[in-house]
């Protein structure tokens, strides 16, 4: 593609994602297509010669958007937040644009020393200790997601813990993990991953409130020791995916540094809100982590795949994932000057992801982020006041942030049939949990476009389609 081709298709395709921004509440926020039909759409083979890229964008509008699920729509509530924005999109761009590889500091310099830079930035807002800053023992990087986080944390555990002996040798079998029943199935991916064992992973019990049980940690955690088992790593989550609830990061903090375990936060989603002064109070006890992560991509407007990673000694890390071939080896590294993040992370190349990081940052400010978050959560109350305020409905867990469990006081099979109405009808896009062994409907505010007018259309589509399925007696 020549230069001006690149110039005079990179506007048309500017000027597309500006109307899709423009119009994606129009679309069925949910995909109405069956399972194949994208695929049959699809030639069978290559085209042999190329093609004009107006036939391309076509059919992007023709045989792409129709098996979109759309995550930038106002309607969509389902899961988390994946929102964008304006400034993390061309951020993006750039990064696209500019092509690099930046798994040395070598090969690119500036990719490594933005990232180094906006970590210590977020690590300010969010009031994280001073030792994970780079100028300190820890420092930051950006990891594709809190699962990648979450590995690379316990890998760092298994080496502190058997002298870097497992990286050559192999588990042994008797290392153990905790965390709760409602911890995000990463950690036990992980442990089958780092060699661990899903079977030693021991999920505890939560509280009324869906917290995990610190008392029951510390029973588990003496009852593994008299067995003769080595309790290694605990992760508490800051906001669960089921019903975004508070692991009481305190109380397990002390347990760990009295009984030598790696600690690790995993606040993917509800990380974001720490950014406002007024939820600091989420970190009581921070000072006792090893490792932390939360996802801008999910509610801070950096579009995917952006997950935030900090440790407070970042030579744990570097000695469990470090590897040096000869091919790799330069005098900046050999300086030991610089950070090279191919050792902060498994895979070995990586993209200029901070640009659309730092984008964002200097675009929106940090006033501008407060600003969008308080009004999700002010959002996410009104509609929590109005569950509350319907004898028909009922409110399962705490909503703290952007995120309300509820449900219809009815049969399972009746919530059952109010979420399978909703998103077959395109108008909203919900998704489920169990808490108790109850059907709850999760309905979460976090998108860009998201504003009063649309939380209000949500509510009334819930409470019409539930008294229609009533009436109707289906």
């Amino acid at each position: 593609m020549s230069v001006e081709d690149f110039r005079r298709y990179g506007k048309e395709m500017i000027d597309w994602i500006a109307d899709y921004h423009e119009k994606v509440d129009r679309y069925p926020v949910l995909s109405q297509v069956k399972p194949g039909e994208i695929e049959a759409s699809l030639p069978d083979a290559a085209p042999v010669q190329g093609e004009d890229f107006e036939a391309i964008l076509r059919d992007v509008d023709e045989k792409i958007l129709p098996g979109v699920t759309h995550w930038q729509s106002p309607h969509f509530h389902a899961y988390f937040p994946a929102n964008t924005s304006g400034p993390a999109i061309l951020g993006d761009l750039l990064s696209a644009g500019l092509g690099v590889q930046g798994m040395l500091w070598s090969t690119s310099p500036a990719c490594t020393e933005v990232e180094t830079r906006v970590l210590d930035w977020l690590a300010d807002l969010l009031g994280l200790p001073d030792r994970y800053r780079s100028t300190a023992s820890g420092g930051g990087v950006i990891q594709d997601t809190a699962s990648s986080a979450i590995l690379c944390a316990l890998l760092a555990a298994r080496e502190r813990d058997s002298g870097l002996r497992t990286n050559r040798e192999g588990c042994g079998g008797s290392q153990v993990a905790y965390c709760s029943t409602q911890t995000h199935s990463s950690l036990e991916k992980a442990m089958g991953i780092a060699g661990l064992g899903r079977a030693n992973l021991r999920q505890i019990e939560v509280d009324e409130h869906f917290a995990l049980d610190a008392g029951k940690l510390a029973e588990q955690i003496r009852a593994d020791k008299a067995a003769g088992l080595r309790p290694i790593f605990a992760c508490a989550t800051l906001g669960t995916t089921s019903s975004n609830a508070l692991d009481p990061i305190a109380d397990i903090g002390r347990i760990c540094a009295a009984e030598g375990l790696w600690f690790h936060v995993d606040a993917a989603m509800s990380g974001t809100a720490v950014i406002c002064p007024e939820y600091h109070y989420l970190h009581d006890g921070i000072e006792y982590t090893d490792s932390y992560s939360f996802n801008p991509h999910k509610w801070m407007f950096t579009n995917f795949d952006c997950s935030c990673f900090w440790v407070a000694d970042r030579a744990a890390l570097i000695n469990a994932l470090s590897i040096l071939p000869e091919y790799l080896l330069n005098e900046a590294t050999a300086s030991g000057a610089v950070f090279d993040y191919r050792d902060w992370q498994v895979p070995l190349g990586r993209r200029f992801r901070a640009l659309k990081l730092w984008f964002v940052l200097r675009y929106y400010g940090v006033e501008g982020l407060q600003y969008h978050i308080r009004r999700h959560i002010e959002l996410t109350r009104q509609l929590a006041e109005w569950i509350e305020a319907d004898e028909q409905f009922e409110i399962v867990a705490p909503a703290p942030f952007n995120l309300v469990c509820f449900r219809h006081r009815g049969s399972d099979e009746l919530n059952k049939r109010i979420l399978d109405e909703l998103n077959d009808s395109g108008d909203l896009f919900l998704t489920h949990t169990k808490l108790n062994d109850l059907f709850v409907l999760r309905l979460c505010i976090g998108q860009s476009r998201t504003e009063l007018e649309h939380v209000e259309r949500a509510w009334r589509l819930i409470t019409e389609t539930a008294r229609w399925l009533r009436t109707d007696g289906r």
